[in-house]
């Protein structure tokens, strides 16, 4: 494995895989091999995260990744996949590079500004005010395990592993740092999402928090040819916890 890049399967076209805040591209392993037969997936571990770049604190976090991702992006049509953060830089990746992009799979993207104004979106936005102050305070812990009460796996903070617990603490500098697209829309995705003419997937958990939903109805509203799909029993770490079920939904989309 070449530092930072993660490679599955060699059969078919090529897919790349785009992970969420506080993993790295190992996230993908389950999802990979069960796609190992029909396209060859590469996992870049994104700025900050794995082997990946450090952060550079003069740059914008979402332009950087973007950058980087652009980077191990086929020239030939290839298949883009994102979960949660990923997704975002998969979507502003498939607006800007369309030629590049053979399909596009976005599960649980956060871009929270598509549901501004909903209930959903009020409370992601409690949670957001309440991160504020630990951060502030520099109570990396508490902060981590504030922020993945809405958005990890099901597994208290507390529970997971201390190397774990340490990773994600050391990285929760993210969530703010990628405030701008996400919450603002900086990268000017929104009124861009009707341009895109690939076929795109959206994938969601039937459990994850209720902004999810109202993000992808507003998505799906919006982008031509997209498709909703929701993988049962999952909440927002979908491609680590059912990744036989969202490679299914996957292949349907290959097909």
């Amino acid at each position: 494995m070449i530092a930072g890049i993660r490679r599955w399967g060699d059969a078919g076209a090529v897919a790349m895989l785009l992970h969420c805040s506080l993993a790295h591209a190992g996230a993908w392993d389950g999802v990979a091999r069960a796609l190992a037969d029909r396209c060859a997936s590469v996992a870049p571990d994104l700025v900050g995260h794995g082997r990946g770049p450090a952060r550079d604190p003069r740059r914008d976090y979402h332009d950087h990744c973007t950058d980087l991702a652009l980077g191990h992006l086929p020239d030939a049509p290839s298949h883009l996949i994102g979960h949660s953060f990923g997704a975002s830089v998969a979507l502003r990746l498939a607006l800007d590079h369309p030629a590049r992009v053979a399909s596009l799979t976005l599960i649980e993207p956060v871009l929270f500004a598509a549901a501004k104004g909903q209930p959903g979106w009020q409370k992601h936005r409690a949670m957001m005010a309440g991160l504020g102050p630990l951060l502030a305070a520099g109570d990396l812990d508490a902060a981590a395990a504030h922020f993945l009460a809405e958005w990890g796996g099901g597994v208290p903070f507390s529970a997971m592993p201390e190397a774990q617990r340490a990773y994600m603490a050391a990285r929760i500098w993210v969530v703010p740092e990628s405030a701008p697209v996400l919450e603002e829309d900086r990268a000017n995705l929104l009124p861009r999402l009707g341009q895109l003419r690939c076929p795109t997937l959206l994938i969601e958990g039937d459990r994850s928090p209720p902004v999810i939903a109202e993000i992808q109805a507003a998505l799906a509203a919006a982008i031509p040819q997209a498709r909703r799909a929701v993988a049962l029993g999952a909440g927002h770490m979908a491609p680590i916890t059912h990744p036989a079920a969202v490679a299914a939904e996957i292949t349907t989309l290959l097909d």
